[in-house]
């Protein structure tokens, strides 16, 4: 077994006395696909943001590429090498975005943070992630506004990808878009997966997107895990009541929506 690149160990976290997250515990390994999943109020975005920094473990252990981050970073150093070993890539793509920076200076600052290129390599890096994620230059050059809700998601993950991370944080970040642009943003993971050996961690209640992605799922319920296993495995025979529930609300072929009823109907 390769040396997992992220562990997850015993997490816990309470928020005024109520737990959002209880002995939560999972491995990710380097060039893997890992699917939190679980309805809102799970837990599972907690998790995401107590692996990236942005909240702090009541309990439990982090440890992401040898290092523990269970604890706040404590120098500029520390937290920069954090940001190069964990990025994550948020939901809204129209507010994870400066509106006045173009996504060329918005990538080249992350280049600035993160390495030692200069001007022009790093242009030339700018030039290879937009290239990488399927933007072309006009569409680097403008602003957010001129672009649509998938443009500026291949944006946000172009920019997570400058500072050339081990583990991008995937937190439903294809959720607000439209069914033919959650396609063609999953074929971008997927290529960039294959060309950069980044582990992805997905945040997601879509059991479809799931399925599209993920080499492994866990399951999660009111803060802890009910099930874990392959994808295609706990898809396709869960085994835990919860599990078997997610599973049938997904809508199959040909579904329509049921009808509503008339208000005379209804007297």
């Amino acid at each position: 077994m390769t040396e997992a690149i992220l562990e997850v160990e015993g997490l816990h976290k309470t928020f005024k006395g109520a737990v959002a997250v209880a002995d939560v515990s999972f491995s990710l390994r380097p060039g893997a696909a890992l699917a939190v999943v679980g309805e809102s109020g799970s837990g599972k975005t907690t998790v995401a943001r107590m692996i990236v920094g942005l909240e702090r473990p009541t309990a439990g252990r982090i440890t992401a590429c040898g290092h523990d981050r269970s604890h706040p970073p404590r120098s500029v150093r520390e937290r920069r090498r954090r940001g190069g070993e964990i990025q994550i890539v948020f939901q809204d793509p129209y507010s994870s975005l400066d509106p006045r920076q173009s996504p060329a200076t918005a990538v080249d600052e992350i280049l600035r943070l993160h390495t030692r290129l200069d001007a022009a390599g790093r242009r030339r890096r700018v030039a290879e992630l937009a290239d990488l994620v399927g933007l072309d230059e006009r569409q680097m050059n403008v602003l957010p506004s001129e672009l649509s809700g998938g443009q500026r998601q291949r944006v946000a993950i172009a920019r997570a990808l400058a500072a050339e991370p081990q583990i991008l944080i995937l937190d439903e970040s294809v959720a607000a878009l439209d069914v033919s642009i959650q396609a063609q943003v999953l074929n971008v993971l997927a290529g960039v997966r294959e060309r950069t050996g980044v582990a992805y961690l997905f945040i997601s209640h879509d059991l479809a997107v799931v399925r599209q992605v993920a080499d492994e799922i866990v399951v999660m319920r009111g803060g802890s895990i009910v099930e874990r296993g392959p994808t295609a495995q706990v898809l396709d025979n869960p085994r835990h009541p919860y599990t078997r529930l997610l599973r049938t609300s997904v809508p199959g072929p040909g579904w329509r929506p049921a009808r509503r009823a008339t208000r005379k109907e209804t007297q």
